[in-house]
């Protein structure tokens, strides 16, 4: 372990927890006396006040407080191990490989203030969330944050595309967001249809049957051309190549916006293989991407080459009853993981 230890870190946590709550208080509830017309004794009856929610706008600006602040500290100090437990689903292959393809020095980050969006969650939700746009190295980007095993982490990270607008999220007067339930039919594609469609589409292209769904551009059907041209170049030189987009396991995440539609985050993986096809192709070996190179020492592999990739997104999807398609607006991925022979 570096400068950084363990307990340096668990400290600097904890005291970033302390700090921040310090600064927030929550009064206890008081009884009040009922009054009595009739003149007998006045009796003290306690004040009901309703449940608290999962997750608070108060407690989510600490906990993003909290972890970001952690975060910068673990990547001054190149610690990897608990780099890594601050995260989860498909940012946490993408931290682990912020590290090893800079030698242990990952990019450092820079905050501003943010805006956070946390849906109203009963206070025993087994999975709350919340997301949060904030500036990151100067840039616009959506984050969420989510609940496992009693622990927060950061899930997601998708930076607004140039061009983009940011939807506007339905917040109530509480200051509390909606949460888009995954089979909602109110928005023209649910949140649990949303990845897969993605991929379907970044697959197929515009000659997809998803095609009319989702605006044509570089993370939908350029993706398609790309697979297709990367293929026939691939062929010309004695190989086979195939690229494979998926949702995978990863949660999907969806806000509620003000049109009546949804702001949805999820993840894609993408896994390409390239093999030869001929003897010769084979004694030429299979070239590495820049991209892999810090995974694969090899300039060129014989047998195989295996690429795995993770792509985060945030999408603005219209209701159900608009005559437009869903945007892709956010994204941020790459390489987690090359291997081969």
């Amino acid at each position: 372990m570096r400068a950084y230890g363990r307990r340096k870190v668990l400290a600097l946590a904890a005291g970033l927890l302390a700090a921040t709550v310090a600064c927030s208080g929550s009064p206890d509830a008081t009884p009040t006396r009922a009054a009595n017309v009739s003149g007998g004794p006045v009796t003290a009856t306690p004040t009901t006040s309703p449940e608290p929610p999962a997750i608070t706008p108060d407690e989510a600006r600490e906990i993003f407080t909290e972890i970001t602040a952690t975060d910068d500290v673990l990547r001054t100090a190149g610690d990897l191990r608990f780099a890594v437990d601050l995260t989860r689903d498909g940012l946490r292959d993408l931290t682990s490989a912020a590290f090893d393809s800079s030698g242990g020095r990952p990019p450092l980050r820079t905050w501003g203030q943010p805006t956070i969006f946390v849906p109203r969650f009963p206070a025993d939700a087994t999975s709350p969330w919340f997301s949060v746009l904030v500036p990151r190295d100067g840039q616009p980007t959506f984050l969420i944050f989510a609940k496992s095993t009693d622990k927060w982490r950061l899930s997601s990270a998708a930076r607004l595309l140039p061009g983009e607008k940011v939807p506007e999220v339905e917040v109530d007067a509480q200051g509390y967001a909606t949460a888009v339930p995954p089979d909602d039919k109110g928005v023209l594609i649910g949140p649990k249809f949303m990845a897969p469609l993605h991929a379907t589409v970044a697959e197929a292209g515009s000659g997809g049957v998803a095609a009319d769904l989702l605006s044509a551009g570089p993370y939908t059907t350029d993706i398609a051309s790309q697979i297709a041209e990367d293929r026939a170049r691939w062929e010309q030189d004695g190989f086979t190549y195939d690229s494979i987009l998926s949702a995978g396991e990863y949660p999907v995440f969806a806000l509620r916006t003000k049109d009546g539609g949804a702001l949805i985050q999820y993840t894609l993986t993408r896994t390409s293989t390239t093999t030869p096809a001929t003897k010769s192709a084979e004694s030429d070996g299979i070239p590495v991407p820049d991209d892999a190179r810090w995974a694969i020492s090899a300039a060129k592999l014989r047998r195989s080459l295996k690429v795995s990739e993770i792509h985060q997104y945030a999408t603005s999807v219209p209701p159900a009853s608009a005559p437009t398609r869903a945007e892709v607006i956010a994204h941020d991925g790459g390489v987690t993981r090359a291997s081969g022979d």
